[in-house]
């Protein structure tokens, strides 16, 4: 019960409001970082992910605190609906790609379902015009170890292949964000 309880103050503490600066319509700048599936590193490129379709890029938090755990269970459980969609997913956080090797392949969260990207630097965040807030030294996880990195804001972008958001979703619980990203997705692949 203690552990839970913290995890939930600390998803409170490091909840950012979702006041995200690229809009609907707004070109995105390509980025390349290093991600992880199923606890595998790998190159990541929005650019060539884009090549087969829509792109979901979720920001969060930190990988094994309250809330971001929740969103990505959630993005791992609904993964088939985005594909049948169309889409493909990829988590951005400000976390090492050490703890995403971990947090990918967790069943409890990501379950090798969809890939976490590491933004240490904070830069992929920032050409979002997202806020990124430092973190305070000694925070912990869920698991009980040091955070050590800042955080960016909740916020989910859909990306059409043509480099452009088709939708922003933020400003809401994590499980909230991740079925109006699906919704979104799925309004879109009916477009076509």
């Amino acid at each position: 019960m203690k552990r839970l309880m913290l995890a939930v103050l600390l998803s409170n503490a490091i909840a950012l409001p979702a006041v995200a600066a690229l809009k609907e319509g707004d070109a995105v700048v390509d980025f390349k970082t290093q991600a992880s599936l199923a606890g595998k590193a790998f190159d990541f490129s929005l650019k060539d992910s884009l090549k087969k379709g829509p792109v979901v890029v979720y920001f969060y938090p930190s990988a094994f605190t309250g809330g971001c755990n929740v969103q990505a269970h959630t993005f791992a459980v609904n993964s088939d609906k985005f594909a049948a969609a169309g889409a493909t997913i990829i988590g951005v956080s400000l976390d090492s790609i050490q703890r995403l090797n971990d947090f990918s392949a967790d069943p409890a969260y990501c379950a090798g379902k969809f890939p976490v990207a590491s933004d240490a630097d904070g830069k992929i965040a920032k050409s979002f015009d997202l806020s990124v807030a430092d973190g305070k030294l000694g925070q912990k996880d869920s698991r009980g170890a040091e955070i050590g990195h800042g955080f960016a804001e909740r916020t989910t972008f859909i990306i059409k292949p043509d480099g452009r958001i088709a939708s922003v979703v933020g400003g809401m619980a994590p499980a909230a964000n991740v079925e109006q990203a699906l919704v979104a997705v799925q309004k879109l692949s009916a477009a076509k």
